[in-house]
């Protein structure tokens, strides 16, 4: 199992290109870890399973 310490982040797209307010986002086997790139010392959130990150999406989208 991969440790959540070596998560390799990329911009998500849903950060719709800016550098200010960006979201990190690296792949897990089953779901997604999420981490604000502004504040890299503060922890990423772990994000189970795909229903999971669906509903995580549709709420972020929802709060634009």
């Amino acid at each position: 199992m991969r440790s959540h310490t070596d998560l390799t982040f990329r911009v998500s797209s849903y950060s719709q290109g800016t550098t200010e307010n960006c979201v990190g986002v690296a792949d897990l086997a089953s779901g997604a870890a999420v981490k604000d790139t502004q504040n890299p010392h503060v922890p990423h959130l772990v994000i189970s399973d795909g229903p999971a990150w669906r509903a995580f999406l549709a709420a972020a989208i929802q709060d634009q």
